[in-house]
């Protein structure tokens, strides 16, 4: 057995994610980073992916707020476009944008799993509330009514007999990063600093400041106060031509005590 295959290979940083969450460019900087960590990718509806932090199933999460601040750090990340979608030949299709008036007399879906803050839904309430969006988007095919939801679900969910508007004045979504606040580990703080941009050098995560505590001190303040340049016995070095105690500009000598040279 060679030394390799004698060596544990390392824990997997495990990372939730809710639908309509594209962890892949930050992946793909994690594994150029840390090429030795695996990730282990979980999906989970919306709601569940909250309680897999707070049980330890996961380390970190992207998920959609709120999210309960007494537990759980959380970085918010971006804002989605809200959206209503609808078949093609609906006549919402002739706007550019739609209103929460132009939907008072259409049925909208409200499903169980929505991640829209509404004060009150829009529209006409259905007869029922669908228990997915997945569900809602295939009652939205059967021209049953339309759909709210943030543009990346529209997305996920697109149907070639489907389209979407951009909803204007109504709840948004926002998308963050957020793991359990007492476990915030080395591996946690390396993906926020993937997740907001910082390069290999600049990171500040865990590792970064304990390897600035073990600098020496005088390393430290060497790097913070440069030290003046200086000529023998610790003198500062007189610049050229500078003017003496007499008025004359002081020339450096050439040759020995003599004026000429010697033959």
């Amino acid at each position: 057995m060679t030394e390799t295959e004698n060596q544990p290979s390392a824990a997997p940083f495990r990372l939730v994610y809710v639908p309509g969450v594209t962890p892949t460019k930050w992946l793909r900087v994690w594994g150029e980073r840390l090429p030795d960590v695996p990730v282990e990718l979980l999906q989970s509806a919306p709601a569940d992916g909250h309680a897999l932090l707070l049980s330890g199933g996961a380390d970190a999460g992207l998920v959609r707020l709120p999210v309960d601040r007494t537990v759980l750090s959380a970085i918010p990340l971006y804002t989605e476009t809200t959206v209503v979608v609808f078949p093609k030949d609906h006549w919402l299709a002739a706007a550019e944008e739609v209103t929460v008036a132009d939907l008072a007399e259409e049925v909208v879906f409200h499903p169980q799993d929505d991640t829209l803050d509404w004060p009150e839904p829009p529209g006409r309430p259905a007869f029922e509330r669908p228990a997915t969006t997945a569900d809602a988007i295939e009652l939205v095919a059967a021209n049953v009514g339309v759909l709210a939801v943030p543009q990346s679900l529209a997305r996920l969910h697109h149907r070639r007999d489907l389209t979407y508007r951009t909803l204007a004045d109504v709840p948004q979504s926002q998308v963050a990063l957020a793991w359990p606040e007492e476990a915030t580990t080395d591996l946690v703080e390396e993906f926020i600093g993937i997740v907001r941009g910082r390069t290999a050098n600049s990171s500040r995560g865990r590792t970064a400041a304990a390897e600035e505590q073990r600098r020496p001190s005088s390393t430290k303040k060497s790097r913070a106060q440069p030290q003046q340049r200086t000529g023998q016995a610790g003198k500062p070095k007189p610049k050229p031509g500078r003017r003496t105690g007499g008025g004359r500009t002081a020339q450096p000598k050439r040759g020995g005590s003599g004026g000429g040279r010697k033959k």
